[in-house]
């Protein structure tokens, strides 16, 4: 679907964007710029905008969906530490 009419910018385009980007792209002036493009009207940044969260909501499911002991690992963070005690090793020297 064509998002901007001004620069002929589909959603398609800005998700290729936002995911392969090497900067984290916030908002639409960051994405025109990636693009090599300018806003004209700016009737479309709103739409550019939730875009961009759509994108990057899907790029951290992603991430939770292959890295599946990630939380594993907050959970065993969660668990309370028990401190071990020490031996006595200076003894008591007679």
């Amino acid at each position: 679907m064509i998002v901007c009419s001004c620069n002929v910018l589909s959603d398609h385009d800005i998700r290729q964007a936002v995911n392969t980007a090497a900067d984290e792209l916030l908002n639409a002036k960051q994405i025109y710029d990636c693009l090599g493009c300018s806003a004209e009207c700016g009737r479309c940044a709103r739409s550019i905008k939730v875009i961009i969260e759509e994108a990057c909501n899907e790029c951290a499911s992603a991430c939770r969906a292959d890295y599946p002991h990630r939380q594993t690992m907050d959970d065993a963070r969660d668990e309370p530490r028990v401190a071990l005690a020490a031996p006595n090793l200076l003894g008591s020297a007679g």
